[in-house]
């Protein structure tokens, strides 16, 4: 069977990925959304109408991986994030910026999710460059992360995910262009940022999460510890938002009724 195109093939893949270790319940949750990541990266949603990751049974919490909500950095000078850092809700999204699909959400559905729920402070949107596609991948993510050194990650990554944008490649030319697009000031410090050490470290740092909690292809996401994979519909993501914004307003409440 053909590698799914959000999905790189074996042969570009790193020969060495060990999961991280939160506990056994999350290897289970990592064996599922590799499993899924590998079939349900396609736009289209499924005949259910949702990812099997992000379906909500009559126990609210399952799906619910604790250890995986844990993720969230909620670092208020983070500036690949977007919402609130005390947010009830945060999505991680591990996404690479040569993957279609990937553009797919970030054109068609983080919008929405946006104006319904990080305006409102109800959603915070924490991005994590999960670069699987090779070079070009890579140096795109630096890029991302050298922009926002400068507060322009969010226009850099808009440009970046512009339909067409991908076609055109993310050579260091090109890198330059996005940038002037998003609206870096210093151009020359921004090419020596995302050449540097920093800005390796921090993209590995963000690869190596995705790799640990079982991520194989982009993009993946963590609804306060409920994994999804792919791009699934928009009321996918609206739906377990919904649930989560439930299910911190609950656990908010018992926790002061506790005092």
């Amino acid at each position: 069977m053909p590698a799914s195109p959000s999905t790189p093939s074996p042969k570009s893949r790193k020969k060495s990925r060990t999961p991280l270790v939160y506990g056994a319940g999350v290897v289970v949750a990592a064996a599922l959304l590799g499993y899924v990541s590998y079939r349900a990266t396609a736009p289209e949603p499924p005949r259910s109408g949702s990812s099997a990751v992000a379906d909500v049974t009559a126990d609210p919490q399952d799906g619910v991986y604790p250890e995986l909500a844990k993720l969230a950095r909620r670092d208020t000078g983070d500036k690949l994030a977007l919402g609130r850092a005390d947010a009830p809700v945060v999505l991680i999204e591990y996404a690479d910026f040569k993957c279609g699909y990937c553009a797919k959400f970030a054109r068609d559905t983080e919008p929405v999710l946006v104006e319904k729920y990080v305006d409102r402070g109800v959603l915070r949107i924490e991005w994590r460059n999960f670069p699987i596609f090779g070079a070009e991948s890579e140096a795109a993510a630096r890029a991302s992360w050298a922009a926002g050194r400068q507060g322009r990650f969010w226009e850099f990554h808009r440009a970046a995910y512009a339909e067409g944008a991908k076609e055109k490649g993310f050579g260091e030319d090109r890198l330059k262009e996005l940038a002037r697009q998003a609206g870096v000031n210093d151009l020359d410090r921004f090419a020596r940022d995302a050449d540097g050490q920093a800005a390796t470290a921090a993209v590995r740092k963000d690869q190596e999460q995705g790799y640990g909690i079982g991520a194989t292809s982009t993009p993946s996401f963590l609804i306060n510890g409920r994994p999804i994979a792919g791009a699934q519909s928009t009321g996918t993501f609206i739906r377990a938002i919904d649930r989560a914004a439930e299910e911190a307003e609950a656990a908010a409440g018992a926790k002061g009724s506790a005092k």
